[in-house]
Formats: structure tokens, sequence, C-alpha cells
């Protein structure tokens, strides 16, 4: 990771603080609320109060899925210790999915999010992606553990529960 990695990214809102809107924790401009708040035709194949998943639009593997906050949540670089029982809920969930999917293999799936300023929507997301050896030659490097760009879940688990 890159020197600045636990610079705190001031530009990405953690929630919408207004708390008295009937969209508390939603964000006009952001496609995943949208795709939450079922604003879009993307089938939802996991959905509960506190997470959501559907499947990405450019998958990297034969299975390929976004885990998603249902409250609008910034990047990883916006979270704090607090979150870390978030990001454990969004891993469980993607790998409800993969065995509702007939993925039993755990040890040749990934899981982690993209790393800020290398983030292509605002909202956090886990990417769970499987399985990663049937994953091409650009995927491996896109989804790449140990890089300036993809952090795993266990990762990012690790780096906020170090938080002061």
């Amino acid at each position: 990771m890159a020197s600045n990695e636990d610079t705190p990214d001031t530009t990405a809102s953690n929630v919408d603080k207004s708390s008295n809107s009937p969209n508390e924790g939603y964000e006009k401009k952001c496609i995943f609320c949208k795709i939450v708040h079922k604003e879009t035709a993307t089938e939802l194949v996991h959905a509960d109060e506190e997470v959501s998943c559907f499947r990405d639009i450019k998958p990297g593997a034969p299975h390929h899925y976004l885990v998603v906050p249902t409250r609008h949540v910034g990047n990883c670089k916006s979270l704090g210790k607090e979150h870390v029982s978030l990001v454990e809920k969004m891993v469980e969930t993607g790998k409800e999915v993969l065995q509702r999917n007939n993925i039993t293999d755990l040890s040749d799936v990934r899981f982690g999010f993209h790393w800020p300023p290398f983030c292509s929507v605002a909202h956090l997301h886990l990417h769970v992606l499987a399985p990663v050896s049937q994953m091409g030659l650009m995927s491996r490097n896109f989804y790449r553990q140990d890089s300036f760009w993809f952090i795993t879940a266990d990762q990012l688990i690790q780096r906020l529960n170090s938080l002061g």
C-alpha cells in the first residue's frame, strides 16, 4: 500500500446526515443507492436492513457480486473501527450468496475492495469473485491482492481493528 494509505478520505461522506429524511442514508446521485432502493432494473440477489447484493455489470469471474451497505457509506478510507461488524456482515453475505450458487470451495474465492482513488463508485462495495482460478489475466491484475489498488476484506478488517 502507498504511504498515505491511512489518511482518511475527507471527500467521501459516510452517511447522509439528515436524520428526519425518509431517505436517510441515501445519496441521490449514487448508482448503488439507486440499485438498493430498486430505482433501477438491477436484480438484487440479497437484500436486508444492513446490506444488499447484486451481480457486477462487468464480471471479472464467472461469479462476481457486489455487496453494499443498504445505507450510503463512503469508500473504505472513510471507515472507522465501528465499521468492522458491517464489513464482516458484507463478507458473510457474500459467502451465503456463493453457497446458494453452489460455490463451496472458499479457498478459490476473493473478497475485497478497491482502495481509493481506485474506486469506480464512492459507495462502499465488496467484490465477491469466484472461482479465482477461472479469472482472466486482466481480472487477476485488477483484483490482485497486495496491490496499491485492491485490499482484501481480511486486510481491511485488520486495518480497522488497529485504529485507535
